[in-house]
């Protein structure tokens, strides 16, 4: 799911007419000044949603920040505009000369931005993924019908080797734009050619993550358990092996870059 904030004054209407000039289904997030929804659930209720015979749902709740929202959205949305959220690391459109942390483009008015070449940039962005978006997405894939299986692999951010080692707070990743993706696609395209695999995706996160957080993932969809459980390890061992990422670790104590993965 591609994801862009914008912030400012226009920046709801900006989300609406941009969101014409996307190809996919899109969803918008709107920071209420109030910081509360229009309508609490009902005490003792976390969660409240409506459906309409058409299918149509609203709904309200309470304790859900932004990451997690995106998080549940990544599977069903292949974009989220979200305005109002000046201090996240989104990708951030500011107007009438508002602040972001993550500024990508500037404007006085929304009128005075090509909304066909913001909608164009949106698919360069970092996309925001989760092993959730990439197991639907193999699920939907057109050779699902022939898969009896479904292996991943997520590697998150360990926090300690031994008891006795300074606690890692976080890793930062970069990698060289294109080259990373180019050469993923590469392994899963070449492992999609063993007999029973049938769709192979990986994702590499990058920037700062914490621990806890997830890194990477591998989704393997194949006809039976065997295939697809060796093919998630064979994709991990290659995505750590051949893949040009590059790891800075910081622990309470240091901070240093590791050549290893």
């Amino acid at each position: 799911m591609q994801v862009l904030g914008v912030v400012g004054s226009g920046a709801t209407t900006l989300c609406e007419r941009l969101a014409s000039r996307l190809d996919g289904r899109v969803a918008t997030i709107e920071s209420l000044p109030s910081g509360e929804a229009d309508e609490n659930p009902p005490d003792a209720v976390d969660g409240a949603y409506g459906l309409t015979p058409g299918e149509n749902w609203v709904g309200t709740g309470s304790n859900r920040p932004l990451d997690e929202l995106l998080d549940e959205m990544a599977s069903e949305y292949d974009y989220a505009l979200v305005s109002g959220f000046p201090e996240t690391t989104l990708p951030t459109v500011a107007l009438g000369g508002a602040d972001a942390d993550n500024i990508v483009a500037e404007a006085e008015t929304f009128g005075d931005l090509d909304l066909d070449e913001l909608a164009h940039e949106i698919d360069g962005f970092e996309p925001h993924v989760t092993l959730g978006s990439l197991v639907e997405q193999v699920k939907r894939d057109p050779r699902a019908d022939y898969a009896g299986a479904i292996a991943t692999f997520t590697g998150r951010v360990r926090a300690k080797d031994g008891e006795d080692d300074p606690r890692t707070t976080s890793l930062e990743f970069e990698k060289y734009d294109g080259v990373a993706e180019s050469k993923m696609a590469t392994i899963s395209e070449e492992l999609e050619d063993r007999d029973g695999v049938e769709r192979v995706l990986m994702h590499h996160r990058v920037g700062v993550i914490e621990d806890g957080e997830d890194i990477v993932f591998v989704v393997v969809l194949a006809g039976h358990r065997e295939e697809a459980f060796r093919t998630v390890e064979d994709g991990i061992n290659r995505l750590k092996d051949e893949v040009p990422i590059f790891k800075k670790e910081t622990t309470v104590e240091d901070q240093f870059w590791r050549h290893e993965r």
